[in-house]
């Protein structure tokens, strides 16, 4: 995608948010705060981005955002039970009506054959309940965060639609 078309992209899940009365809160892990910068970049968005962590430890991921600690222990950060609990903890701590969780391996080094570079795990939690996206990207550590993040948004954008639907 184009620069341009990625903002609008943030900009389209934003005007949703806006129309929809609704909020959102991200749990970040691999992105690193992506997501939540390029939703902040959209003018007015302090009216449905309520807050973010970037979680990018276990005790982090433990902590501040409510992944159980027997969740890491049976299935590691990088997995969708993770990314699960990050979008629905982030969801409770920060009160939103929308959470995304995202937990992954951006590489260029952590991957294994069970869990590659380029393995991500997107959740986003809402009223209708929580989905996860297994997602295998791949490129150079910025183009995974890119696509990622790209993913991200367009996953919360559709769950917002299917909601007002």
């Amino acid at each position: 995608m184009k620069a341009q078309e990625e903002d609008q992209l943030a900009a389209r899940l934003g005007a949703s948010l806006r129309a929809a009365g609704k909020t959102i809160a991200c749990a970040e892990s691999c992105t690193g705060g992506l997501v939540t910068s390029r939703l902040t970049d959209i003018p007015g968005s302090s009216g449905y981005v309520m807050g973010s962590i970037v979680s990018y430890t276990n005790e982090i991921k433990e902590r501040l955002v409510g992944v159980r600690h027997a969740t890491l222990a049976a299935h590691g950060a990088v997995s969708p039970e993770t990314a699960r609990e990050m979008a629905e903890g982030i969801r409770r701590v920060i009160r939103t009506d929308l959470g995304l969780g995202i937990t992954g391996i951006a590489g260029p080094g952590g991957g294994t054959a069970a869990k590659p570079v380029g393995l991500v795990y997107i959740a986003v939690s809402g009223a209708r309940g929580t989905r996860v996206t297994e997602n295998h990207f791949h490129g150079t550590r910025a183009e995974v965060k890119r696509q990622t993040s790209d993913r991200a948004l367009t996953l919360a954008l559709d769950y917002l639609t299917e909601v007002q639907a």
